[in-house]
C-alpha cells in the first residue's frame, strides 16, 4: 500500500513526488509513455528559473533523477481506471493494480497535432506548439501560425514582435479569437491572413522549409516557403480514464482551482490536465507542490481520525 500514487511523470507529477517524499510519504509514480511530459520536445528551455539554458529532455531527466534519489517508485504502465474501494484508491493498470490512500492525477495534456507525415521529425526543427517556449529561436525568420483561436492569435502577436513575416492560417472563413486580438494583428504590417485553408504537407529534409496548403472552398493548392510553423489548434487532456471518478469540464479537463482539489475525496490534480488559464512548466511544478501538500494533509487527517476511533 502506497500513501500517494501519482499518475503522470511530467513536471507536475515529479514535483508532487518530490514534495510528498520529503514529507515521509511512500510514493509511486506511474507513467504510460515518456518521463518529463511535453517539455521533453522543447530543444531549448530558457525560461525555467535558475537555468540559463537547458534542453527539455535534460530538464526532464533532472526531474526524474531527483524524484528517484528521494525514493520514488517508478512504474512504466498506463493507468486505465481508478476505483474507490472503502476509501482506498485502487489504481488499475495494464500490468497489474496498485493501492494508495490518495491519488494525484498529473497526466497533462497534449497539443493537438496536424497529423501529417514528418510532423514528429520536424518537431523542434521548424514545427513548434508553443511561441512562449520557442518563439525567440525564430527571431528574424518567417513563420506561420496555424489556427484562429485566442491561443493562435496571442502567439501571432508575440511572434510579430521579432519575426519579419507572420502568416496566420485558419481553416475557417473567419478568426474565432477575441476581437481585440484580431484588431491588434490587423494593425501590424508584417502579419497576413489566409482563410479557408488547411496544411496538407510539411516540406523539407532535416528541417521544415515550406508547407503545402489547400483552400477548402476552391480546392486550390499552393506552397508557402517559411522557416517555421506554430501549431495552435487546441490541446487534448488525457483524462478519459478518470471520467467516472471526478468531474470534467466540456473540454475534458478535470475541474479544480489553484488548490488542486477535485470533487472526490483523496483525489487531487496537478498540471495541464486541470482547468487553468496558464500552462507552462513553472505552473505545472507549482501545481505539483500544492497537490502533494494537500494530499499529505488529507492522509495525515485520515491517520488522526483512525487513532481517534481506536
Amino acid at each position: 500500500m502506497y500513501d500517494i500514487a501519482i499518475v503522470g511523470a511530467g513536471p507536475a507529477g515529479l514535483t508532487a513526488a518530490l514534495y510528498a517524499l520529503r514529507a515521509d510519504k511512500k510514493v509511486i509514480v506511474l507513467e504510460k509513455e515518456n518521463f518529463g511530459g511535453q517539455i521533453t520536445f522543447s530543444p531549448k528551455v530558457e525560461n525555467y528559473p535558475s537555468l540559463m539554458q537547458v534542453s527539455g529532455s535534460e530538464l526532464s531527466q533532472m526531474f526524474l533523477d531527483q524524484a528517484m534519489a528521494h525514493g520514488a517508485d517508478i512504474e512504466l504502465a498506463e493507468v486505465t481506471a481508478i476505483e474507490d474501494v472503502d476509501g482506498i484508491k485502487k489504481i488499475v493498470t495494464e500490468y497489474g493494480n496498485f493501492e494508495a490512500k490518495a491519488v494525484i492525477i498529473a497526466t497533462g495534456s497534449k497539443h493537438r497535432r496536424l497529423g501529417l507525415p514528418k510532423e514528429d521529425i520536424f518537431t523542434g526543427e521548424g514545427v513548434s506548439y508553443c511561441a512562449v517556449c520557442d518563439g525567440a529561436f525564430y527571431a528574424g525568420k518567417e513563420v506561420a501560425v496555424i489556427g484562429g483561436g485566442n491561443t493562435a492569435l496571442q502567439e501571432a502577436v508575440m511572434l510579430s514582435e521579432y519575426c519579419p513575416k507572420v502568416t496566420v492560417i485558419q481553416n475557417l472563413s473567419f478568426l474565432t479569437g477575441e476581437g481585440r486580438l484580431v484588431a491588434t494583428l490587423e494593425t501590424k504590417d508584417n502579419v497576413s491572413f489566409i482563410y479557408d485553408t488547411v496544411v496538407t504537407e510539411l516540406i523539407g529534409d532535416d528541417k521544415l522549409t515550406a508547407i503545402k496548403l489547400r483552400n477548402t472552398t476552391t480546392g486550390e493548392e499552393s506552397t508557402l516557403s517559411l522557416d517555421g510553423i506554430f501549431v495552435a489548434i487546441g490541446q487534448v487532456p488525457e483524462n478519459k480514464p478518470f471520467e467516472p471518478l471526478t468531474a470534467l469540464n466540456e473540454y475534458g479537463y478535470i475541474i479544480a482551482g489553484e488548490d488542486c482539489l477535485t470533487d472526490t475525496k483523496g483525489i487531487f490534480v496537478a498540471g495541464d490536465c486541470r482547468t487553468k488559464s496558464v500552462r507552462q512548466v513553472t505552473t505545472a511544478t507549482s501545481d505539483g507542490s500544492i497537490a502533494a501538500l494537500a494530499a499529505c494533509r488529507y492522509i495525515d487527517t485520515l491517520s488522526i481520525k483512525k487513532e481517534a476511533d481506536i
